[in-house]
């Protein structure tokens, strides 16, 4: 069928039958498609994640980001609120702010010193009224109508949101109760930065999309996880799904492993391995929770995910760079409460994960050779999705699934108007 939105594309995408079960790989390299899931994804109705509350604990601060390819700032004013406006300048559409982070009383472009409030209304402008009276702006120029772009702003469970939508509903809404449950329960209380760290990949940004909601996977390619076991499919698990699917969870409790002949049919050589690690006590844990869930993968449509794994509490940002490029953000978190041997464990547990560990260095790698294996494919040429169905819905006690993908799908489809 032809989507609806051809009207912007040189050449329609016509998605194959199928459904989300059949995603044409035109998706991942084409120009324009990407650069119209700028406008429709990234500044339609969508709640963006820009930053965490603590990033911005004090009046004056401010904290840069992207929604997309778009730069923004974010903000607290002398009064406490939060504001976030896209980082250009008025004038000339300069950058404003060229730092990451830091605290300022006003924000001025450097390049003409055009300068602005926290809330991003201009508030001075360099020689407005010229030189010796000659020069200047006209007597009718108004600051007012001369301001950074602002976003809509939300903030929840110490997560800042931002949309340029105003139709989009409050985030509690936009992920549903059953997501909104699982958020509340990792970042429903104070938490601390313990460190952060970017890569680089080269691959579309859906892919890593795609691979955070892959409970298929996990236990495949991230051998260390089978190896000792740290998330298997065959421990008590699942995956919950958001409403209209955008979002999900996947989740393993590591107290209910019951060992599958299915990881020996398949040769799964990780579960073969009789690897001993010279550090055990990094795979110690305590019971964080009293559901028993010791690993969960959260995903926030379209960008965000949060993850707990054993007591390694993590959100994972990702931002478009290009095409092929994405850029992935990890800010590793504990909770204020935890006293010096909780913070020392979580900080141990981010290696398994992290900039030191595996997964970072394995979906980076798996991603691209994704990208690199469908470049220059047919025009029919799909990807196919039929692990655990071909519906788009909850999935108790397996996660040999790929329904979550389904449900990225389902979303991507329905904002970009891909019928």
């Amino acid at each position: 069928m032809t989507n609806t939105a051809t009207g912007h594309l040189r050449e329609p995408l016509n998605w194959p039958e199928g459904g989300v079960t059949r995603i044409p790989y035109r998706v991942f390299s084409d120009p324009e498609i990407y650069a119209l899931e700028q406008e429709k994804i990234f500044k339609g109705a969508v709640w963006n994640f820009l930053c965490l509350e603590i990033d911005i604990p004090n009046p004056g601060d401010f904290k840069t980001s992207f929604v997309g390819e778009i730069p923004v700032v974010i903000t607290r004013d002398q009064n406490g609120e939060i504001h976030a406006m896209v980082n250009r300048c008025a004038h000339k559409g300069a950058l404003v702010c060229l730092q990451e982070r830091g605290n300022r009383n006003t924000l001025a472009c450097v390049y003409h010193a055009w300068t602005y409030d926290l809330e991003g209304k201009l508030k001075g402008v360099a020689f407005r009224d010229g030189i010796r009276g000659k020069g200047g702006m006209p007597k009718d120029f108004d600051p007012s109508k001369h301001r950074m772009e602002p976003l809509r702003v939300e903030t929840y469970c110490g997560l800042v949101f931002g949309t340029f939508s105003s139709e989009t509903e409050p985030v509690p809404e936009f992920l549903g109760p059953e997501i909104d449950h699982h958020v509340r329960r990792n970042l429903g209380r104070p938490v601390k930065l313990l460190g952060f760290h970017s890569q680089i990949m080269h691959n579309n940004w859906k892919l890593y999309a795609e691979n955070l909601r892959d409970s298929y996977h996990a236990t495949l390619l991230h051998t260390f996880y089978t190896t000792f076991k740290v998330n298997r499919l065959d421990m008590d698990g699942g995956i919950v799904l958001s409403k209209r699917g955008w979002h999900h969870i996947s989740y393993a409790k590591r107290s209910k492993l019951q060992e599958s002949a299915e990881y020996q049919d398949a040769a799964v050589h990780a579960a073969q391995y009789d690897s001993q690690l010279a550090a055990p006590e990094m795979l110690d844990s305590w019971p964080e929770f009293d559901d028993e869930i010791t690993h969960s993968i959260q995903t926030i449509f379209p960008t965000l995910s949060v993850q707990l794994t054993l007591n390694s509490l993590a959100v994972r940002f990702f931002v478009p760079r290009g095409v092929d490029k994405t850029e992935l953000f990890w800010m590793y978190l504990g909770y204020e409460e935890d006293d010096e041997a909780k913070t020392r464990m979580r900080i141990n547990q981010a290696n398994l994960t992290g900039a030191a560990g595996l997964v970072s260095l394995e979906d980076g790698c798996i991603n691209e050779f994704v990208q690199r294996g469908t470049r220059g494919s047919a025009p029919d040429t799909t990807a196919f999705l039929e692990m655990g169905g071909r519906d788009v819905a909850p999935s108790e006690g397996s996660r040999a699934t790929e329904t979550a993908i389904r449900g990225f799908w389902k979303g991507y489809r329905d904002i970009m108007g891909f019928e």
